[in-house]
Order: structure tokens, then C-alpha cells, then sequence
């Protein structure tokens, strides 16, 4: 018999999303890292209500988020592994983001859907990155949500790229510095040079720093639309292309060519959409997410950027899944 439930189900996929959101931005993750806790005293570190403390922890027990023994909350493994904000594999800048930003914008999809104009509060007259980064403290928050994409799959990648034929390595769009940084603690023998906008620079440097890595990873100011790449054997870009049209995908990936010796390799990963466009529902709403955030960006199937690379001139071009939606494309200069 026929029943609404998965449609329903769906339809309220909102309320547990948002729940999860609000428990990042609260900091509760974090607080319970330090050890469990009762109803009570989650209630107080958090400055919760007593009317809704109870049922919102115990939503987040039944969504698999939190656990409950003996009447004391504590976190999961994940839990307390991702969304503890004192721990280097923490991804709940992008949460925080989400929860601060991406939700309200995308409350006018329908608008977008109609229109084709981003609804960020960028809006049409400015640019989103030079409104983004002329704020020091929105730009920490994006830089920090982007170092929770960007861990996990820098390190992913230092596994599976053949990083041993190689002396140096560029991260072009770097954010904090969460690839480049994996991938000098993977391969003692990489120097890594992170290339984004100049106010990037102190947060880069901060963020380096506490890893301890200053003698072998740097950073390097400009605008890769404008200026030259800075000399690497390996170029990466990570969450790039998919902010861009077509014409500046293209540019980019050339721009890439261009910049590496003969034999360099160039990799770009993203949250790939399958090439049959009917399996990976997340790669396909970022790309809507580009719709509702650029003026003309979006996601990609790994069909599309072998597509591209070859037509740039690159050679023995592939794709390898990385972490949870994220892959890489990776190509080589003709040697």
C-alpha cells in the first residue's frame, strides 16, 4: 500500500537539520567533549530554557547525535570527534556557516529558481568575495568553515596522489590552510605554499603556526584571476571551480596548465556529481547552494572536468573519491 511517509519525512528534514545546526552554534558539542552531563547542567553552560531543554536533547538522541545513560547526555564517537571545536578535525565552521547564513538564504530557492539571481546578501551590485572579505570577521567564520571541508580531504589526498615524484606544492584558494597543512605533515620532504587574497595571509599564518610548520609552509597573497600562480610540481584547488561559470572554470584549470614544469600534476576536488545525475543528492544541491551564493557557479561531474582538463592539455586524467561526498580530478602536464 501506498504511503506519504518518505515524502513527509523529507518534507521535515528541515527540523533535525536545524536542531543539529543550533547544538553547533550553542557550543554543546564542545561542552560535553569535556565529559557527560545531566539535564540540568547542559542547561546552565548553555543558558537554555526550561520549557525546551529536555525535548531538544532528546531529539538529538533519537537523530543518532548525542547518547543518553542514567539520565546524563554525552557525545557520540562522531559527535566528539567533528563537532568539538577544540579538536584539528573539527567541521562545524561549516556548520556554523550554515546555521549563521546558508539556511536563511535558502528559504528564497523558489525566488532563485525563477530568476537565476543569486540571493546572498551580496545581492547583485556587489561582489559576494570582496564584500566577504572585507569583513575580518565574517572572513575568519568562512575561512574557518572552509578548513571543515578541507582537512579531511587533504589528507585523503595525500594518501592517494602520488606525492612522492614531487618537491612542492600549491594550493590555490587556501583558506586557513587546511590542505596544505595535511599534506606537509604526510610528506616531510613537500614545501607547500598556500595562494588566496591578501587578507588571508595573518589567518594562514596563525593557522600554520599552530601546527608547527612555518619552515615549510607559506603563504602567498593575489588574485588568481588576475595574477600569476606561484611556481609548484603540484597545483590544487580545492572548493574552486564550483564558485565560477563555465568561461572562468576553463580559465582556472588553464591557468593551472600553464603554471606547472612539464610532468607537473594539477587536482581539483569537489563534491562531484555522479555522472548519471541521479545518485549523489549532495553534490547536486551544492550546486544548487552555487545558484542561491554566485552569480554564475556551479557543481560538476567528474565526466565533465575530465572534459575540461584534456581540453586544457592535460594527460592521464582521472577521478578518485575521497571522504564522504568529495573526489578529486587529477591530470598531468605532458612531461
Amino acid at each position: 500500500m501506498s504511503s506519504p511517509e518518505a515524502i513527509l519525512q523529507l518534507a521535515h528534514g528541515y527540523w533535525g537539520s536545524r536542531a543539529l545546526l543550533a547544538a553547533v552554534e550553542l557550543g554543546l558539542f564542545t561542552e560535553l567533549a569535556e565529559g557527560p552531563l545531566d539535564l540540568g547542567a547542559v542547561s546552565e553552560r548553555l543558558s537554555l530554557h526550561p520549557r525546551g531543554a529536555r525535548d531538544f536533547l532528546d531529539a538529538l538522541v533519537a537523530l543518532g547525535m548525542l547518547e543518553r545513560a542514567d539520565g546524563l547526555y554525552s557525545n557520540t564517537a562522531d559527535t566528539d570527534l567533528f563537532l568539538d571545536r577544540n579538536k584539528p578535525s573539527y567541521v562545524g565552521g561549516l556548520l556554523e556557516m550554515a546555521s549563521q547564513r546558508l539556511y536563511r538564504i535558502w528559504d528564497a530557492l523558489p525566488e532563485a529558481l525563477r530568476t537565476g539571481r543569486r540571493q546572498s546578501e551580496s545581492n547583485d551590485e556587489h561582489d559576494f568575495f570582496a564584500a566577504l572579505y572585507a569583513d575580518p570577521a565574517r572572513l575568519e567564520s568562512f575561512l574557518s568553515a572552509m578548513t571543515g571541508l578541507s582537512h579531511a580531504a587533504g589528507a585523503a589526498i595525500a594518501a592517494k596522489f602520488p606525492f612522492d615524484r614531487y618537491e612542492s606544492v600549491l594550493d590555490v584558494g587556501c583558506a586557513q590552510g587546511a590542505a596544505p597543512v595535511a599534506l606537509a605533515k604526510a610528506h616531510p620532504h613537500l614545501t607547500a605554499t598556500g595562494f588566496d587574497l591578501p587578507p588571508v595571509g595573518p589567518i594562514f599564518d596563525r593557522y600554520v603556526a599552530r601546527h608547527g610548520l612555518e619552515d615549510r609552509v607559506s603563504f602567498h597573497g593575489g588574485d588568481f584571476f588576475k595574477d600569476p600562480l606561484p611556481s609548484a610540481d603540484v597545483i590544487v584547488m580545492g572548493h574552486i571551480l564550483h564558485d565560477w561559470g563555465l568561461d572562468e572554470k576553463k580559465q582556472l584549470i588553464a591557468k593551472a596548465y600553464d603554471a606547472l614544469p612539464p610532468g607537473g600534476g594539477f587536482i581539483a576536488y569537489e563534491a562531484l556529481i555522479d555522472d548519471e545525475r541521479r545518485a549523489n543528492a549532495f553534490g547536486l544541491l551544492m550546486s544548487v547552494t552555487m545558484l542561491l551564493e554566485t552569480e554564475a557557479g556551479f557543481d560538476f561531474t567528474g565526466a565533465d572536468a575530465r572534459g575540461w582538463y584534456e581540453d586544457a592539455g592535460f594527460e592521464n586524467v582521472g577521478v578518485a573519491h575521497l571522504n564522504g561526498p568529495d573526489s578529486m580530478v587529477f591530470g598531468f602536464k605532458p612531461a
